[in-house]
């Protein structure tokens, strides 16, 4: 109670003070000594207001003190520098936000630079190219997969009138199955168990819905058509070769390339009957292969 007491006692005197403040301040204006442009009157007020500030700060720390001494915890208000901060902070936040936001925008996706990456590893890992040139050997004879054949039998195409379907042994465990284009010139009797020569690395061909795997090289021209003879002796499977012309032939020739059309335009029949390649002699076993009758003419 003592407390409370001094407390109300304090508050009291604070108040007594204020108010004779007020009147010291009432009393000086009406006996019209307030002169507000003097430099003296303002050293008075600033040595008043000094005083009482003085006065109020004395009472303050006695109402503290008391208040303290019968446990009343004291709040103290501090400074607004935490919310100064925390806006500074934010400011700065959304600042490095933008930043952060803009250095994205202006950097490449992570997967496009990934692909990128991957891209110039492929070049990198990529063999140079060889010239077109130097891994493509010339289109010559030697490219070509010359045989001895043997027509084992040969009988009208079921679909076309102007096939035959033939069985030629070539030299290999089974015979193949070829198809030509040979009934107007070659009568069906002469097809049966004859020698002949076979080019055997052509693509395999479907002729009216029958695939053929092999064509018979012949002597030909608009009027005539006849069969190539290999010499006597030859055996099925022996091959054709080319003074000149050493090459390994290919295991298929590949239509879109055109090596056989590019070749075939260099055969031909000599005066004396023989096969020619740019004027050198087809041969099997050293002896040459010939045409029948014609002479002078192509060879397809």
């Amino acid at each position: 109670m003592s407390a409370v007491r001094l407390c109300t006692s304090k508050a009291a005197q604070i108040d007594t003070v204020l108010e004779q403040l007020k009147q010291h301040v009432l009393n000086l204006r009406n006996k019209g000594t307030l002169v507000k442009n003097t430099s003296e009157y303002k050293k008075q007020l600033m040595a008043e207001n000094e005083r009482l500030k003085r006065e109020v700060e004395d009472l303050k720390q006695q109402l503290i003190d008391v208040e303290t001494a019968n446990g009343r915890k004291q709040f103290i208000a501090q400074p607004k520098k935490d919310t100064v901060t925390k806006e500074t902070v934010n400011s700065a936040s959304s600042k490095s936000s933008i930043t952060t936001v803009a250095a994205q925008s202006a950097a490449p996706p992570v997967s496009s630079a990934k692909a990128e990456k991957k891209k110039a590893a492929k070049k990198q890992a990529k063999p140079t190219q060889q010239p077109k040139d130097a891994a493509t050997p010339p289109a010559d004879v030697s490219r070509l997969d010359m045989r001895v054949g043997f027509i084992r039998s040969a009988k009208l195409h079921p679909d076309a009138d102007g096939l035959y379907l033939e069985e030629i042994d070539c030299g290999e465990s089974e015979p193949r199955q070829v198809i030509s284009g040979l009934v107007k010139h070659i009568p069906i009797e002469q097809m049966q168990e004859r020698p002949c020569v076979v080019l055997c690395n052509l693509k395999p061909a479907k002729m009216r819905g029958i695939m053929s795997h092999a064509m018979v090289m012949c002597a030909s021209t608009p009027e005539k058509v006849e069969i190539l003879c290999p010499p006597c002796g030859s055996k099925p499977g022996d091959k054709v070769t080319v003074e000149g012309f050493p090459g390994t032939p290919d295991q298929q020739l590949n239509p879109k390339k055109k090596v056989f059309e590019a070749i075939q335009p260099d055969f031909l029949v000599s005066p004396e009957g023989n096969a020619l390649y740019k004027g050198v002699e087809w041969k099997i076993n050293g002896q040459c292969v010939t045409s029948p009758s014609m002479r002078g003419c192509g060879i397809k």
